[in-house]
């Protein structure tokens, strides 16, 4: 299968969208400012293809970012013609590519795209127990139990000895890698550097995420 480019964008929020049938949808509003090669890997030099990628132009002094980033990233940036707050790799299939540095990557790059995937962060939620994060049931909410929402004992008898680890406890809910599969395209508008999606999409408004052709669906 041919790999094509990934692109990075920003959730913006969902809508609604109704089709021929008069049923409603949840969608998402991804914008998607045009994606820099800032760097293209090859085979013979770093043994494998693939582009590094620029997203979300910065717009501070040259001092302050030289003084940040250093001089490596700054003489980087200064090849492609802008500094950029994100950088990520696509991998290519081979070193046979009509792609340079400097070369702008817009969202009409899905223009013709059936499904995609989105890759993103979960919203983090801090530290939750086991009823929230696991969907434990909890013991009596009567007065005088002394088991409400906690996850019980999960000890072993004197053999072995202890608790086995992997189980289910108390622990840190989301801020995780995800990644959805095969959300259909709604609509691409490339005057406004947007891309609707059918569906939801890791993260809330503002959350950086990585779109690419569905793998599976429509591939």
């Amino acid at each position: 299968m041919r790999r094509s480019p990934k692109l990075m964008g920003k959730k913006v929020r969902m809508m609604q969208r109704f089709d021929e049938a008069g049923r409603a949808h949840a969608c998402t509003v991804i914008e998607m400012q045009p994606n820099v090669v800032t760097q293209i890997k090859s085979q013979a030099r770093d043994g494998y293809s693939a582009l590094k990628l620029g997203a979300f132009k910065e717009t501070k002094e040259e001092k302050i970012l030289t003084r940040r980033l250093g001089k490596p990233h700054m003489g980087q940036f200064k090849k492609s013609g802008a500094v950029f707050r994100k950088l990520f790799e696509t991998r290519l299939e081979s070193d046979e590519h009509e792609y340079k540095v400097g070369q702008e990557l817009t969202v009409e790059a899905f223009k013709e795209a059936a499904f995609v995937d989105i890759q993103g962060t979960s919203k983090g939620k801090g530290f939750q127990g086991v009823m929230k994060l696991h969907g434990f049931g909890g013991g009596p909410a009567a007065h005088g139990s002394g088991f409400h929402r906690h996850g019980g004992s999960t000890g072993q008898r004197s053999t072995p000895g202890r608790c086995f680890p992997g189980g289910k406890r108390a622990s840190r809910m989301g801020g995780d890698a995800v990644t959805v599969q095969n959300l259909g395209v709604v609509e691409v508008i490339p005057e406004k550097n947007l891309i609707i999606v059918k569906g939801a999409v890791p993260g809330g408004p503002g959350a950086r995420v990585i779109v690419s052709l569905a793998q599976k669906k429509g591939a």
